[in-house]
């Protein structure tokens, strides 16, 4: 099957006993058992949920993995990967990493004496000399969030192999509409489904996908011991969701591509982050281990007064965390997603107080541009 038509046959669809062509949703938690300690397939929802099995499916046959598991929210997806470690190990991620990612590894993990070490995964040099004797996973975003800095996943794997590391990769930005990262040698995948996999602001949800048979029943061992699961509505949610995932990433990204041309030539625009820009880093590397290039845009306006008045004026940006929506969202992540990360820290990655991050969603181009063009006069 090609992209558009997994995602609306992919996994298991409709529900036999009934004929019905969406997958019910099985609001229960406990299942009859015809003897003790024997069960049909199902004992209890935390182990196992019908609806969320679906989901689980077919983000898995999206991926190209054969195990798919659905978290609570990225966040909890994230943590289980991480529970994969214990005390003494140390991890290299990506230096411009998601600031829930940060705070978690700097101020959670770090308790658990689990080590760290963030640099620019952009530049293989760099990650290779990271890599400690007690380095146990490699955690990359590719594109990054908010620079959209490129890292190839070919030499990742590489690394990865050569110091018998598991090679991570956040999904989020890209989906596996664009990347594949499976595909490349990852270990796992994961994302916060909340944003372009959900696609319509009404879900908080995490997505972890693997092939390896043992590193399956690890995470599932994780994820039943730790209980931070799906549930059932936002588990069909996020099926009803992946059903249109390829229309709208079509969408957004050919908004995204104008509306990136046009920020690149106006007067008042410092530097424009997007990799479908010729001379963005990372064009040319996003172009051949990718689809397309995503809807995700940051750009400098130079100050956080000039950022402010920006965001005073648009009408159809919508001011808010989150990203991946069918609505175009705007935000400063200096003050919003990034702002757990310290402003030394942020200066030093590029993260100023000027930048501001789009999130492109489906509207007419041309009202976002004409929004786009008033609020930068």
């Amino acid at each position: 099957m090609r992209r558009k038509t997994k995602m609306v046959h992919g996994g298991i669809t409709g529900d036999e006993r009934t004929g019905a062509v969406s997958v019910p949703i099985y609001q229960v938690s406990t299942y009859k058992q015809p003897e003790a300690g024997k069960h049909t397939g199902y004992e209890y929802s935390r182990t196992g949920n019908p609806t969320r099995h679906a989901l689980e499916t077919v983000i898995a046959e999206l991926e190209n993995g054969t195990h798919g598991f659905a978290f609570a929210s990225g966040m909890a997806a994230i943590n289980a990967v991480m529970m994969l470690l214990k005390a003494g190990d140390h991890v290299v991620l990506t230096d411009d990493v998601y600031g829930g990612t940060y705070r978690l590894t700097t101020k959670v993990l770090n308790h658990m004496n689990l080590t760290h070490s963030f640099v620019d995964t952009s530049d293989p040099n760099a990650v290779e000399k990271a890599i400690q004797p007690n380095t146990k996973i490699l955690y990359i975003e590719t594109p990054t969030n908010p620079l959209l800095k490129v890292t190839d996943l070919n030499k990742m794997k590489q690394l990865a192999e050569k110091h018998d590391l598991l090679l991570v990769v956040d999904n989020t930005f890209a989906t596996p509409y664009i990347q594949l990262p499976l595909d490349f040698g990852a270990d796992i995948v994961l994302h916060s489904a909340t944003k372009y996999i959900g696609g319509h602001s009404d879900v908080v949800a995490g997505l972890v996908v693997v092939q390896d048979d043992q590193l399956a029943e690890r995470i599932h061992f994780i994820q039943n011991s730790a209980g931070a699961i799906l549930g059932p509505q936002d588990s069909w949610l996020l099926l009803r969701g992946i059903k249109t995932l390829g229309l709208r990433m079509e969408a957004i990204e050919k908004n995204a591509n104008k509306i990136a041309t046009f920020l690149d030539q106006h007067e008042n625009v410092t530097k424009v982050y997007y990799p479908g820009l010729k001379q963005h880093h990372g064009h040319v590397l996003a172009s051949k281990q990718a689809a397309g290039y995503g809807g995700m845009i940051a750009f400098d306006v130079g100050s956080s007064e000039k950022a402010d008045q920006v965001l005073s004026k648009v009408k159809y940006f919508t001011l808010a965390e989150s990203l991946g929506a069918v609505e175009s969202l705007i935000s400063i992540p200096a003050r919003m997603t990034h702002a757990s990360i310290p402003k030394d820290r942020r200066e030093e990655l590029g993260i100023t107080d000027g930048l501001i991050r789009l999130s492109i969603g489906i509207e007419d181009i041309e009202d976002l541009i004409e929004d786009l063009s008033q609020a930068l006069v």
